[in-house]
């Protein structure tokens, strides 16, 4: 199966964060990305990033 690849604009839309907030979680290594001419995050690891970041825990 195939993940998709994000922009760092569709992941800052999802999140309702600015830009450079999610370039701040790339670098901080708290953001799993790539760089394929610009940065691309998985969509697998956008959600790992949520679990793991989610205030509610289960």
């Amino acid at each position: 199966m195939k993940d998709k690849f994000l922009t760092i604009k569709e992941v800052a839309d999802y999140l309702r964060v600015s830009e450079r907030s999610v370039l701040r979680y790339i670098e901080a290594g708290r953001l799993n990305a790539v760089k394929v001419g610009y940065w691309r995050v998985y969509e697998k690891d956008l959600q790992d990033f949520i679990k793991k970041n989610s205030k509610i825990k289960k």
